[in-house]
């Protein structure tokens, strides 16, 4: 079993990472090494209430960058750091993509069986709050296998806002 000189193996990045971008009120959400080709690619995603913009980005992006640079945590290959929003396809895995999605609509999927199509009302650390067909309906997190915001192109009068996903190619190391 080969031994990894540089720091990242997912859980030790993370590590790195989280204290950084908290900095910035942000919650990380996924960070990911690929190869591509003699580079790799530092993919970190980040989110927080409210949504998250481009200025936001730029801010977490130098942060991080500096950080990798001083620490040298990425080793001495090449890499390119991007840093982005998760967007609205990710599926609804953690009580605060919940609780940041509420007014949305959303498939899930029951472990029971079935699916349903419904609107985030409210949301908990340990359930949802549905409206389904006009009637509210509690669903613990434990109750589903998977549940993805679906996109809506005529969202209901108040729920206009635009989209907060931000997205950033920045730096190159």
């Amino acid at each position: 079993m080969s031994r990894r000189t540089d720091h990242t193996d997912p859980e030790s990045l993370e590590n790195f990472l989280r204290p950084l971008v908290a900095q910035f009120g942000c919650d990380l959400e996924a960070a990911e090494v690929t190869p591509i080709g003699k580079r790799r690619l530092l993919r970190v995603l980040v989110d927080r209430d409210g949504g998250i913009n481009l200025d936001d980005v730029a801010d977490v992006t130098r942060a991080i960058s500096k950080a990798l640079d001083a620490d040298e945590v990425m080793g001495d290959g090449a890499y390119t750091l991007e840093v982005s929003s998760p967007g609205v396809d990710r599926p609804l895995t953690l009580p605060r993509h919940w609780r940041r999605n509420v007014s949305r609509l959303v498939e899930v999927t029951l472990v029971a069986g079935g699916k349903v199509t419904c609107r985030i009302t409210s949301a908990t650390d340990e359930a949802a709050v549905l409206d389904v067909k006009g009637r509210p309906r509690t669903i613990a997190y434990g109750d589903l296998t998977k549940a993805k915001i679906q996109i809506e192109f005529n969202r209901p009068a108040g729920n206009d806002e635009a989209e907060s996903a931000a997205d950033g190619v920045v730096e190159e190391n």
